[in-house]
């Protein structure tokens, strides 16, 4: 098929070149080393020969994710969870690339991997120069789909569909593990699993994963990378899953089922101590750590490097019983075998990676592939000709806009060793012979009260802002300060005295010393709030304690302090310049004008923080707007995390281009896509709506449920999933499908002529979507299939070719809990995106016949069809699901057989307050009703009961049967006898 990947093709140049004489790793085994020590022996007896040397102290240590050494058996310390998703984070200096979702829109497999293997290649680098600190097993790549674009964490995922999501994942995680059968380069693990996409008190929110949704949208987005073996485990996510936190859930076992090899389960941060202090699962520590060291995790990373808390519940969970030393060795046994993987234990010969230094990284074969990648995510929305540019024509072009001048990291950034900013980049494209106007149309503004002008200091490490410069006189370098709107009424502000940025620090005072927003508690925010006689300032930070107004103390530092806007300084604000007049100046005379604007990742949504909006902001949008009146030559480049809504772009502006946060190489990378020495490749991997409206409710994460992505969303679009134009056009021919009636475990091939109709070579991206005509239940809109990038020259055609597996088209019965390929026909559509369709034809899968509903025998009621209104909920601390609802609240079995007609309705609830009723109702919530039972206390949620009555007025035949709520209950199970 199209979508195979590619294995690992071996060391990088930069690796080869880097390996020494003398490799780092451990010294070669001795005649009389222990047998864990024998690189010859099967890795389950070596695994198992360290464990029986191992006490049961030294086991408990190992649970941690900092690992100590136990010397006597030469064991060195060990730590989990390196930071990797577009590069190496958090170490220093190393190769920045695009953002994951900018990797998702390059459709790119082969590029994604040896994206993958550059990264891990520089986490050796980087593990050489402090083994101990940096460790090997990387928390990346991040597999969660894209279901919603106001998720804070947008930028960290490929798509929003699961194909592409697993595909990605997959290649980025065989570029980390490298390419031998055995030994790792690094061991990837997958985040987070299940069913994560909110930010909002995610720690403490449940999502209801319905069966279909977990086996459709879920699963087959972690899957892949899991069974190819190139992920060696999963990080268990914050929230909680159908009512248990995840990192308790039984799901892990599916995980666990999907490879040959040994799976470490990783905890997220702090999320251990989580499920009892703010979930309040368990009591206490020992019972919660006791539970999920059962349901499958093995490596706890809590109290960062404070191990002495893990090892203390689990030493009580021990001594009271709550687990026994076979869990240990379980999940140390997985721990251990990971480590033995990555060639702890072998002589440095044996492992293909002991070798790589850290003179790897920032090679300059990894900087071209970061220029490869950050061009291969260029997507062009819309064009009517403005693009590519003339380098013999437009050679005057202002470059304006808050991102033209700058670059920004994100929080999962490796930090960027150079910095190609479009301006840059643009100017040196250009050469001599042109010239580029640039800027950032931000408004510099001074702030003066009745002491004087707010002042920052310009030292280069900057200082505390006060009040009292230049007080009678004009405003001056030290009192400027430059505003960029972030949207949702957020700014922040940088002083011109030395170009930082004004944050929070040390005793609540204001300081101009930081290069970019930045840090887990984002400090440098801020809210311009009117007043009467002028202007307040509110500090608006991540750290939420302390959203205060700024005042000026007895010294005229700027503090904040003031707990009211009454009780806040006042400020007139005073406008300097005008942003947007300075960027009008700047491109009305200009050949070309380029618009660079989008988010700032640390401000406009990220970890822990979901976006309400996903506009663009009022400054931004009003820089647009007049750059747009002012020059009709202009271009709009979003560089964003995530889809922005701008439906007047696409009505007005002549050409658009997307690009996410691509890293170091970002303006040179742009710069030749917009002159067109680079085709933009990109393809969007999410849809673009048009406004915040038309997003359904963020809260709802099944998605069949909610409406959201492509395969659900009813509305139109303003650029589809899938959407990407070329320099050139193609034109789509009939497609040759090779078979029109397929088996359940057949293949179809469609293969369609593409033609470039254009005069430039051009590449296009040919997708394969299907509908299923008809079916016992509700199907989505359409699913992409397979899709191939096709290279076609000027005039010319090449045929693509696209298989479908009948057994892709499977879906989750929930009649009988398995996977199932139905006899059905199934439209299949070749086109450029999910919304531009250039061809269609129908097959028929001569699948099974799914048979009706049988409620006689016990049903799990969470298998249900549809519902409105419940939440799934956990049935036991340990297994199962269970419905909870309310009044009101429904649930559907669809094409229930009813004959014989069932006289008696048996259901097994819980209920802890007066409970209420089920009541069963034929072919609608408001349908005629058959009869109920009354459900009382029971006393307790997870205390179920049997609870009968009598069916009446049944109609025979094939019927779909509603349960409905009035009242608060949990239904279990149930069955119509």
């Amino acid at each position: 098929m199209a979508l195979s990947i590619p294995r690992p093709r071996g060391l990088t140049a930069a690796l080869a070149a880097a390996v020494i004489a003398l490799p780092l790793g451990a010294a070669p085994a001795a005649a009389d080393d222990p047998p864990f020590r024998d690189p010859d022996l099967p890795l389950q007896q070596r695994v198992d020969d360290l464990l029986g040397r191992l006490t049961t102290d030294e086991k408990v240590s190992l649970l941690h994710q900092y690992q100590p050494a136990v010397p006597r058996l030469g064991m060195e310390p060990f730590r989990t969870g390196s930071e990797a998703l577009h590069g190496v984070a958090w170490l220093g200096e190393a190769t920045v690339f695009p953002q994951a979702v900018g990797l998702g829109a390059t459709w790119d497999t082969g590029l994604v991997e040896r994206v993958g293997d550059v990264t891990g290649t520089e986490m050796r680098g980087f593990h050489a120069q402090d083994p101990e600190a940096h460790g090997l097993n990387v928390w990346a790549p991040v597999a969660d789909p894209l279901r919603d674009p106001r998720w804070g964490r947008n930028e960290e995922g490929y798509s929003e569909e699961p194909l592409l999501v697993g595909a990605m994942a997959d290649a980025y995680a065989g570029g980390l593990r490298g390419d031998d059968d055995f030994y790792l380069k690094t061991a990837p693990s997958l985040k987070h699993f299940a069913g994560y996409g909110i930010e909002e008190q995610r720690d403490v929110t449940s999502v209801t994963v319905p069966p279909r949704t977990l086996h459709e949208f879920v699963h087959p987005s972690f899957r892949p990378a899991i069974a190819s073996g190139n992920a060696t485990g999963v990080m268990a996510s914050y929230n909680l899953v159908n009512g248990r936190p995840a990192h308790l859930t039984p799901l892990l076992d599916d995980v666990r089922s999907w490879s040959d090899e040994d799976l470490m389960v990783v905890s997220d941060a702090y999320a251990p101590t989580n499920v009892v202090e703010s979930q309040q699962y368990y009591d206490d520590h020992a019972e919660s750590h006791a539970a999920m060291l059962k349901a499958g995790i093995d490596s706890y990373t809590d109290q960062d490097d404070d191990s002495g808390v893990t090892v203390g519940r689990f030493e009580e969970a021990l001594d009271r019983g709550l687990v026994g030393e076979e869990d240990l060795d379980r999940a140390v046994g997985r721990i251990l075998s990971v480590r033995f993987r990555l060639g702890e234990f072998d002589p440095p010969d044996r492992v293909p990676y002991s070798g790589i230094t850290p003179g790897v990284i920032d090679a300059p074969e990894h900087r071209e592939l970061a220029r490869e990648a950050a061009s291969a995510q260029m997507t062009l929305l819309q064009n009517d000709g403005a693009l590519p540019l003339d380098p013999g024509a437009d050679t005057d072009v202002a470059v304006v806009g808050p991102l033209a001048d700058t670059l920004y990291e994100d929080w999962y950034s490796g930090t960027m060793p150079y910095r190609s900013t479009p301006a840059d980049a643009v100017a040196e494209r250009l050469g001599g012979a042109g010239s580029v106007g640039v800027s950032e149309g931000a408004d510099r503004i001074a702030l003066r009260n009745g002491d004087g002008y707010v002042t920052a200091s310009s030292d280069e490490d900057g200082g505390v802002l006060r009040v009292g410069g230049a007080d009678g006189g004009e405003p001056g370098e030290e009192q400027a300060l430059t505003v960029f709107d972030w949207g949702e009424g957020v700014v922040t502000l940088r002083t011109d005295a030395n170009g930082r940025v004004v944050g929070l620090g040390g005793e609540n005072l204001l300081y101009n010393d930081q290069d970019q927003p930045n840090g887990w508690f984002v400090q440098q925010l801020f809210r311009f709030e009117e007043t009467d006689g002028g202007v307040a300032l509110k500090y608006a930070g991540y750290d939420e304690w302390n959203r205060k107004y700024i005042a000026v103390d007895g010294d005229g530092r700027l503090s904040v302090s003031a707990d009211t806007v009454e009780d806040a300084a006042v400020f007139d604000r005073e406008v300097l310049s005008s942003g947007t007049e300075e960027a009008v100046a700047a491109a009305e005379d200009a050949d070309a004008a380029v618009v660079v604007l989008g988010n700032m990742p640390f401000i406009n949504g990220r970890e822990t923080d979901d976006r309400e909006e996903i506009g663009l902001p009022p400054a931004q949008q009003e820089l647009l707007e007049a750059v747009t009146e002012a020059n009709p030559r202009t271009v709009l480049v979003v560089e964003s995390s995530y889809p922005m809504a701008i439906p007047w772009a696409e009505e007005n502006v002549p050409a658009v281009l997307w690009t996410s946060h691509a890293g170091q190489e970002t303006g040179n990378a742009l710069a030749a896509v917009l002159y067109g020495d680079e085709e933009p490749r990109g393809r969007l991997p999410q849809t673009w709506y048009r406004s915040t409206g038309d997003l359904p409710d963020m809260g709802v994460y099944d998605v069949r449920q909610s409406g959201h992505t492509y395969r659900h969303f009813e509305g139109e679009a303003l650029y589809p999933f899938g959407h990407g134009l070329s320099y050139t056009s193609f034109a789509y021919g009939k497609p040759e499908i090779d078979r029109r009636k397929v088996g359940p475990d057949g293949t179809v091939t469609v293969r369609v002529p593409v033609t470039n109709t254009g005069d430039r070579d051009g590449e296009e991206v040919v997708q394969l979507y299907s509908r299923q005509l008809h079916s016992r239940t509700d199907q989505p809109l359409k699913r992409l299939r397979d899709y191939t990038r096709v290279s076609v020259p000027a005039g010319g055609t090449v045929t693509a070719e696209l298989t479908v597996d009948a057994s892709d088209l499977a879906f989750w019965d929930v009649t009988r809990g398995r996977e199932v390929v139905e006899k059905a026909k199934h439209e299949l559509m070749v086109g450029a995106s999910a919304d531009d369709v250039r061809h269609r034809a129908r097959i028929f899968v001569d699948g099974e016949r799914i048979p009706a509903r049988d409620l006689t025998e016990q049903t799990r009621a969470a298998d249900f069809d549809r519902y409105s209104g419940i939440a799934l909920a956990d049935e036991t601390k340990v297994e199962g699901d269970t419905v909870e609802a309310k009044a009101g609240d429904w649930i559907a079995f669809d094409g229930t057989s009813l004959k014989p007609k069932p006289s008696t309705f048996t259901a097994r609830a819980a209920s802890t307050s007066g409970g209420g009723t089920v009541e069963v109702r034929i072919g609608a919530p408001d349908g005629r009703k058959a009869g109920e039972v009354s459900i009382g206390g029971t006393g307790g949620i997870y205390s179920y009961e049997e609870f009968t009555g009598d069916l009446k007025k049944v109609p025979g035949g094939r019927k779909d049967v509603y349960l409905v709520f009035t009242g608060d209950v949990r239904l279990s199970s149930f069955s119509l006898e």
